[in-house]
């Protein structure tokens, strides 16, 4: 059987859409102190701002694995960074709270959207490489993030011109999907994703009965809440719990989302030559040990240290659960399961950090350590217990 390579304008595309998704992350998380203050709202507030955008990107990611064969990948990418480049313009735009918390909300329909519709084409079109460049590319959009914010603040600007720069380059990346969307039907075989031919579609309920669906979906949560606590509360941690300077908290925050692009740059080719399973229980353990790092009450180096380990453990880890899902719930249910797990990892996205804001806000934002600990060790139990599912029920 021949296999038809993706196309490099589309994969140029994926590319791109990746590295907007990352971008609205990482302004945030240097971004917030700024914001909080010119609000007049608390630290805790961000959890409702990442509480709306997470109702958005739970609905639209889920919706987008259910429907996606009616849409058109095209037209649901273009749509979707249409509405992402609008709530952005209401981030730099917003006098109160409330708008912004609305804006949240489109923002979280318009990213989730084009997240699962990506993750869901790539899935049967890309291997393992391609995937985790692909992710690799979100890595580095929200590495641009603090710096664009800190870059923006370090001028002496608001922190809206950060939103602002990324609503135009949201707006660019829409007029390229609206252009390609003819170039998006179909697409290329994966020859490690087995093809269903002649078959009736799935029931829906077929889907959500698999304890395989529901096991991904518990795994992508953890994951997501690690990676997004960390990049979140890591600027707050290294300025008040550490001492260091704005700007430097702000380069080293950058650093960790820099970490996780090399990682996935890296460990692409690395799971190529290893397999996914090796590759994926030392990304575990690694993300376990920078954890510790950051929970010692060390010098701020140990942290900054901790954090760069943390974001190369953990760079791999979405993208291969993500290309193994067709081969654990079968290609019949693939697009519907990608879309549940990415709906929950958004879940996880938000009320996990948002609940750590809460946490750090009646205490000390020094247990943000302590709790990556404990999110990373339980990540490695399902991990076990998933694989052990797998052996039991194969064997």
């Amino acid at each position: 059987m021949s296999v038809t390579p993706p196309r490099a304008s589309l994969l140029l595309l994926a590319y791109l859409a990746f590295v907007s998704l990352g971008l609205p992350d990482g302004l945030i998380g240097v971004g917030w102190p700024s914001i909080r203050a010119d609000l007049g709202v608390p630290t805790e507030a961000v959890g409702l701002v990442l509480t709306a955008g997470t109702v958005g990107y739970l609905t639209s990611s889920v919706l987008a694995g259910f429907t996606l064969a009616r849409l058109g990948v095209g037209r649901l990418l273009a749509g979707s960074t249409v509405l992402a480049s609008l709530a952005l313009t209401g981030y730099a735009s917003t006098p109160e709270l409330a708008l912004m918390i609305g804006c949240a909300l489109v923002l979280g329909l318009g990213s989730g959207a084009v997240d699962s519709g990506l993750n869901a084409y790539a899935a049967g079109a890309f291997g393992p490489r391609h995937m985790t460049w692909m992710h690799a590319c979100f890595g580095l959009g929200v590495a641009l993030g603090p710096l664009i914010m800190t870059g923006a603040l370090g001028a002496g600007l608001s922190w809206r011109w950060g939103y602002g720069l990324v609503a135009a380059a949201q707006l660019a990346l829409a007029t390229a999907f609206a252009l390609t969307v003819r170039a998006w039907r179909g697409r290329p075989a994966n020859p490690a994703v087995p093809v269903v031919t002649g078959t009736a579609p799935v029931p829906v309920r077929e889907t959500l009965r698999l304890p395989a669906v529901w096991l991904g979906a518990l795994a992508f949560m953890l994951y997501v809440a690690i990676e997004i606590s960390a990049g979140l509360w890591a600027f707050l941690l290294l300025t008040e719990g550490r001492g260091l300077s704005a700007t430097t908290a702000g380069l080293c925050v950058s650093g960790y989302w820099g970490s996780l692009f090399v990682g996935r740059v890296v460990q692409g080719v690395v799971a190529e030559r290893l397999g996914v399973g090796r590759v994926l229980r030392g990304s575990l353990l690694g993300m376990t040990a920078g954890a510790l790092l950051i929970a010692l009450p060390a010098p701020a180096w140990v942290a900054v240290a901790g954090l760069v380990l943390v974001g190369f453990a953990a760079a791999p880890v979405y993208p291969l659960l993500t290309l193994a899902t067709p081969e654990r719930v079968g290609a019949a249910h693939a697009d519907r399961a990608i879309g549940v797990q990415i709906g929950t990892a958004g879940l996880g996205s938000a009320l996990i950090p948002g609940g750590l804001g809460v946490l750090f806000g009646h205490t000390s934002v020094a247990l943000l350590g302590p709790a990556l600990t404990v999110l990373a060790v339980l990540l490695l139990l399902l991990h076990a217990m998933a694989g052990r599912r797998s052996v039991a029920v194969t064997g």
